[in-house]
Order: C-alpha cells, then structure tokens, then sequence
C-alpha cells in the first residue's frame, strides 16, 4: 500500500497562533492512538507569525479515512473556527523516497 502524506498551511487571525497551537495539542494527542498515523507534526514558521502549519504521514489512504473521522478532527473543527482566518492550503502527496519511509 502507498503511504499518503499531507503539507497543510492554516491561516489564523492575527496575533492568535499561541493559543490556536495549545487548542491543537488535543488533535495531535488524539493523533497518538491512531495505528496508521505515522506523522503528525505541527509547526510555526517564524516569518509567517499568522499561520500554523501541519505535516502529516499516513500509513495509507485507510489510515488517513481514519484520521479524517476522528475525535480529534473534530476538536480542530472548534478550534479553527474561534481561530481561523480562511481555509486551510492543504497538499495531498505521494511520499517517493526519504529517510524513514
């Protein structure tokens, strides 16, 4: 089966990112139950201060069905609407070749 990563950027409202990355906690511990998740990274990049970003690896494409169902989807429903500006850019990828796969 083919791994299936996603690169998601979230654009927040200004001056929000702390407290929209603690209100994400909760999606990455729900992520740790998860078999078929493989990765789920959250992360800040310092020269866009209103945005976060997430790198996720999944098993395959039943793992990321899973996760897309998931209890923690949900919080990140709430959590973006109170901290959200706009959709999210998200990019589904085929991993190829790397350190790890």
């Amino acid at each position: 089966m083919t791994k299936v990563a996603i690169f998601a950027r979230i654009p927040l409202k200004p001056g929000t990112r702390a407290e929209a990355a603690k209100g994400l906690q909760a999606c990455i511990d729900n992520a740790h139950t998860e078999a078929g998740t493989l990765l789920y990274i959250l992360h800040e990049d310092p020269n866009d201060p209103d945005a976060l970003f997430f790198y996720d690896l999944y098993a395959d494409s039943d793992a990321l069905t899973v996760h897309g169902a998931s209890e923690g989807m949900k919080v990140m429903g709430g959590v973006l609407k109170e901290y959200g500006a706009g959709r999210a850019d998200m990019r589904f990828l085929t991993p190829i070749s790397g350190k790890g796969l």
